[in-house]
């Protein structure tokens, strides 16, 4: 896996090249994105404004905006006095990430049980087929947005504002613990069928089946998730 640690390496990183002028905020954040969570910039690695302006032949003004949308997002960190680096996964981020996540779901799923409708079943089959088109094509990247897309039906259609900002939160440490867990299994996106028993519980009838499906779904994959960012981090590749 190729490593950036410094501002002067993001010449080498792949998919980092000159932009077309026209949104150029959205084209930087989102080769900024793709790079991240492809593992070329390393977690920890400093982000220098001077060093991407360059790169990117672009104004700081753009290109601030697109790194607050990613500070936003959580993919970046910035630390007063110190500056603004890539966001890191430890094993203790991936055991609060299961826990919390778990827990918001269920919540989710508990408010909006008796309000799932035709829509909500059509939505989230729609999602499902978004998401499996994804894993066909062999689109990491695409297959993480993919899948925060249909684990997000829920948080939108509960109505709750407190909960979907709480979940807008967490999708940029989300999108980093998918992008390791794809890594760690050694493949491009999840198992075809990872969510087959998801979508059955979630348009089932049972809602303690549902919670028992919802933590046994979040727990799949934990340990080898974990034990690649501890691997990892052991070598440097992850702080």
């Amino acid at each position: 896996m190729a490593v950036i640690s410094s501002p002067d390496s993001f010449a080498a990183a792949p998919g980092i090249d000159r932009l077309p002028k026209a949104t150029l905020r959205a084209h930087i954040a989102e080769r900024l994105r793709s790079a991240i969570l492809a593992g070329d910039i390393a977690p920890g690695a400093p982000i220098t404004e001077t060093a991407l302006s360059a790169r990117f032949d672009v104004s700081r003004g753009p290109l601030r905006e697109a790194l607050r949308q990613l500070v936003e997002e959580g993919l970046l960190v910035t630390v007063p006095y110190t500056g603004t680096h890539v966001a890191s996964l430890s094993v203790a981020d991936v055991q609060e990430i299961y826990s919390l996540r778990t827990t918001l779901e269920v919540f989710a799923f508990e408010l909006v049980w008796d309000r799932r409708d035709a829509a909500f079943r059509d939505e989230l089959h729609r999602r499902n087929r978004a998401l499996l088109a994804s894993i066909d094509a062999g689109d990491d990247r695409t297959s993480i947005s993919t899948e925060l897309e249909l684990h997000g039906l829920v948080y939108e259609a509960s109505g709750h504002a407190l909960l979907q900002r709480v979940w807008h939160g967490l999708r940029g440490r989300l999108q980093l613990y998918w992008a390791a867990h794809h890594r760690a299994h050694g493949r491009r996106g999840p198992r075809r069928d990872s969510h087959d028993s998801y979508i059955a519980a979630a348009l089932g009838d049972d809602l303690a089946a549902l919670r028992l499906e919802i933590a046994d779904h979040m727990r799949r994959g934990a340990a080898v998730t974990e034990k690649f960012v501890s691997g990892t981090s052991n070598k440097g590749d992850m702080t």
